[in-house]
């Protein structure tokens, strides 16, 4: 009633969640006992967002302390509190709203100059877990000085109010300046050599590598994930922490802003039948990418070709859509791939659509879905299925992909290419009828192995989470039909815009490199 209205915003909900409770025999548990008041505003430009990852190739930074607490390090309620097995009679508190006001215009302003570089905030685990989050995200070491601070620990570990941020040291005093009276310290720098050291009036208080912090920070999750997880799994992910990893890079064989579909930008837009089946949900954004690169996109639902109502040949291209499994059942794409096996006339329209000169696509269900369909796709009898991930979870993550020599239309140009890609799938490991199978398709049809995992070495990989499946060979991709038809378990249409990549490179600013394989169909229709 007082905080809310002095800063301008409303909390819309309609529940007290302050009041649930769970009872059974034994007793009962309510709810905790903190509020949460969350408010939400429009983002202009989505170019803007900032993450806590620390920037290493910036030139000489700085990490700014911006303390909305005003130097009061209250104490209570926070984990150095209980550790002494106390709870505090002073918690933190945001004592003025109008400093939150203008820390919040100042932010804005400042990264909208360009002068921030990283942002995390400091009231969710004290200065000392925002600090380290910042080291962990960017893979570096910090060098802190907390004696502007105060008492050290009061500062390391109060939940006040606030933020760090990295900066160019030639930024660091417009920062300060465009906050006003806000207190707003210069407490260190980065370093490169990963280790966290902490210091106070000249005397260094803390010094360990930053993977051995990581690993305490990540070894709860760890062993749960051990126990819910493929165990191999979780140990590969958590001896990642400590492995020499230059983090994701991308290398480009093109341009992503060279449209080599601008020649057909005043021809008729080619028709491509947007199939989706019963559980699939990406049909809207896979139709957009196709009408950004000059395709009239047509929602074509399964039931319209079983009943007889929208013919498959009336298309030059179709793309089988991702989304969940059909009805759950018969394993990833099984169901969908059934329904055309089964039926007559919808197998003989997709058998001539593959033997046609046509082009096909297939992503994650629909990669499934068509490699059930093997037997009806020259040249794809020897493909393999797609069964669940190897860490016995849905994995949704940007994984780095490499896209191998193919003579595929849709990849032209591409060749060597090592990109970032959107991951969302639960059954996405390729797996062969056996282990000949398996090593007479890569001695014989390893040239159908277009798009393949690798590490951030650019290392084609097994290990998780690089290979975010186990895939054998990093296998994420596949060509048949003489590369007319492409099929793949990861996103790429998730991705073909800079913006909603997870990762990417800075140079990206409107079309993200995904985009190239949209535009290369369009080239291949004429």
């Amino acid at each position: 009633m007082e905080l809310c209205p002095a800063l301008g915003i409303a909390v819309p909900v309609g529940k007290d969640s302050l009041s649930m409770r769970t009872r059974w025999d034994t007793g009962e548990v309510a709810s905790p006992l903190t509020l949460i008041a969350s408010a939400f505003a429009p983002v202009d430009d989505a170019a803007l967002t900032l993450t806590p990852q620390l920037h290493r190739a910036a030139g000489e930074t700085r990490l700014l302390l911006i303390d909305l607490g005003r130097g009061r390090n209250r104490l209570g309620g926070s984990a150095l509190a209980q550790c002494y097995g106390q709870l505090g009679d002073q918690a933190p508190d945001l004592d003025d709203p109008a400093d939150l006001t203008q820390f919040f215009h100042a932010v804005q302003a400042e990264n909208r100059a360009g002068r921030l570089l990283a942002y995390h905030d400091r009231s969710d685990g004290g200065l000392l877990a925002c600090v380290l989050e910042m080291a962990f995200a960017g893979r570096l070491g910090v060098d802190v000085d907390l004696t502007p601070l105060g008492e050290a620990l009061p500062a390391l570990f109060a939940e006040e109010a606030g933020a760090v941020v990295q900066v160019r040291a030639a930024d660091a005093a417009a920062v300060r300046a465009a906050l006003g009276g806000i207190p707003c310290m210069d407490i260190g720098a980065p370093r490169d050599d990963e280790r966290i050291v902490l210091r106070h009036s000249g005397e260094v208080l803390f010094d360990a590598p930053r993977a051995a912090l990581q690993r305490q920070w990540a070894e709860v999750s760890h062993r749960l994930q051990r126990l819910r997880d493929d165990p191999q799994c979780a140990d590969e992910e958590f001896e990642q922490i400590g492995a020499d990893d230059p983090g994701m890079s991308c290398r480009l064989s093109f341009d992503p802003a060279d449209d080599v579909a601008a020649p057909f930008v005043g021809r008729a837009r080619p028709r491509i039948a947007i199939l989706r089946e019963q559980g699939v949900n990406g049909q809207i954004e896979m139709a957009a990418a196709f009408e950004r690169a000059g395709f009239e996109p047509v929602d074509v639902h399964m039931s319209e070709l079983l009943a007889g109502s929208v013919a498959l040949l009336d298309f030059p291209a179709l793309v089988a859509c991702g989304g969940f499994s059909y009805g759950d059942v018969l394993g990833g794409g099984g169901g969908w791939a059934k329904s055309v096996l089964y039926h007559d006339a919808v197998r003989e329209q997709f058998a001539h659509f593959f033997d046609s000169d046509r082009l096909a696509l297939g992503v994650c269900n629909g990669c499934q879905m068509m490699a059930t369909l093997k037997e009806v796709i020259p040249q794809a009898t020897a493909w393999p299925r797609f069964v669940r991930n190897r860490s016995e979870q849905f994995e949704g993550r940007t994984s780095l992909v490499r896209i191998a020599d193919n003579a595929s239309p849709w990849l032209s140009g591409m060749a060597g290419s090592v990109l970032p890609i959107a991951v969302a799938h639960g059954e996405g490991r390729a797996e062969f009828a056996d282990a000949a199978a398996a090593a007479a398709f890569f001695r014989d049809c390893a040239g159908q192995v277009c798009v393949e995992y690798v590490d951030n070495h650019h290392q084609v990989t097994e290990r998780y989470p690089a290979n975010p499946n186990g895939a054998p060979h990093g296998l994420a991709g596949l060509t048949a039909a003489d590369g007319r038809v492409l099929v793949m378990m990861p996103h790429p249409e998730r991705v073909y815009q800079a913006l909603t990549n997870a990762w990417r490179d800075p140079a990206w600013t409107e079309d993200g490199p995904w985009l190239r394989m949209f535009r290369n169909a369009r080239v291949a229709l004429g």
